[in-house]
């Protein structure tokens, strides 16, 4: 209640210098103990992957890609965290103005373009602070590699975090970065996801810990895109599907759109992929999830975890508590 009272007031002002003011608050009131008024919500913890979460509500990646605010996620009652994405290098990002509401659609649009601080920063964050639930990493590209050299971006992050994270997640479907969508498709997708399924076996010897991989998708994948994706996926031995980023079927503004008009295409999305491969590949559900009855037609569809983000923007960081409540203890 509170939240939607003070709502208009931040919505005066510019969205990414909000979100940096969020940011900079949830770490004061978790220094202040604000967060220890509030008593978790008991929930059902889910198996997935390999892990047990304390329940199936995340944070998706892109709200804190820096890793600068985790003790709060996991105060608010968040089952996983997942942070990023992340690129070998700090970059700054496309220019501003990048971050956009779309208030009536209940939506944003947002071309930020893997904005940064680099990986070797991320784990320095991650060192810091203690998290009581899983930790997922997003990884990606530097805008300025080429594309025929993308794979060995995506390997720098991936044996520099994988001590730290409890899963990786390949972005290779942000709208935001030049050519990225392509490398979900046929060899392309190939070169990237082998070397990584390599040095994971490595790894997991290494630090006595298998890390899961897993592969977020775009929405805006034809159905004869998709099933292919998949099979490949499988195939391969990817441990997890989220399903889905932004979409650019929008005229508004140049980027990827989230939030409630993005809820019927993604979980359209994961529908077809249960359909296909059943629990052959988890699947991570995020787009539009604006409540209870969000969150509970994507698990119907055949997701095992939802995330959040834009939702939190719209309906409060209570809504995560709302959530495990309703669809746990319905």
């Amino acid at each position: 209640m509170l939240y939607q009272v003070i709502r208009p007031l931040l919505f005066s002002f510019d969205p990414e210098r909000v979100h940096d003011f969020t940011l900079n608050t949830l770490k004061v009131l978790h220094h202040v103990g604000f967060f220890n008024l509030f008593k978790n919500q008991p929930a059902v913890p889910v198996q997935c992957m390999g892990l047990t979460f304390p329940n199936f509500v995340g944070l998706a990646a892109g709200l804190d890609k820096n890793g600068e605010c985790l003790p709060a996620w996991g105060a608010l009652g968040f089952g996983f965290v997942e942070v990023g994405t992340v690129t070998p290098r700090a970059q700054p990002g496309n220019p501003k103005p990048r971050l956009f509401r779309l208030v009536q659609q209940q939506a944003i649009i947002n071309r930020m373009g893997f904005n940064n601080k680099g990986v070797e920063h991320l784990i320095t964050q991650i060192k810091a602070h203690s998290l009581r639930c899983p930790l997922g990493v997003n990884i990606g590209k530097n805008k300025d590699t080429p594309l025929n050299q993308a794979a060995q971006d995506y390997l720098v992050c991936f044996e520099k975090v994988y001590p730290y994270a409890d899963y990786v997640t390949v972005n290779l479907s942000s709208p935001n970065t030049p050519g990225l969508q392509s490398l979900q498709y046929g060899e392309s997708l190939n070169s990237i996801l082998a070397p990584l399924k390599q040095a994971q076996h490595k790894l997991s010897d290494k630090y006595s810990k298998k890390v899961p991989l897993v592969v977020k998708i775009s929405p805006d994948l034809a159905k004869e895109e998709l099933a292919p994706l998949i099979d490949h996926l499988v195939s391969l031995g990817i441990e997890g599907v989220i399903a889905t980023n932004t979409t650019i079927k929008h005229a508004q503004e140049e980027g990827g759109l989230s939030g409630a008009p993005l809820f019927d295409p993604s979980t359209a999305i994961v529908s077809h992929i249960y359909n296909q491969v059943g629990d052959a590949l988890p699947i991570i559900a995020v787009g539009g999830v604006m409540g209870a009855e969000h969150a509970k037609a994507k698990l119907v569809a055949g997701a095992k975890l939802v995330q959040l983000y834009t939702g939190l923007i719209y309906r409060g960081p209570t809504l995560v508590r709302r959530i495990i409540k309703s669809v746990s203890y319905r």
